[in-house]
């Protein structure tokens, strides 16, 4: 299931994956695969984000169920 909150937060800052992926600090594959739903995002992903945008709610990012389609 695709997370659709971290799609938008990506499209907002006008990021291809790749930018992103740079920007916080993984590899655009593991980006790519928490975005799409094909992975959980870990602790460190989780952590590289939320330091790269503390005014994001990681909640409602990564741990709502609703989020995830």
């Amino acid at each position: 299931m695709a997370n659709i909150e971290l799609r938008k937060i990506r499209l907002e800052k006008n990021m291809s994956i790749k930018e992103m992926s740079q920007y916080i600090g993984v590899s655009a594959s593991m980006y790519e695969k928490v975005e799409y739903g094909q992975r959980t995002p870990s602790y460190n992903f989780i952590r590289k984000f939320m330091n790269k945008f503390p005014e994001c709610d990681s909640n409602g990012i990564f741990f709502n169920p609703e989020n995830n389609t």
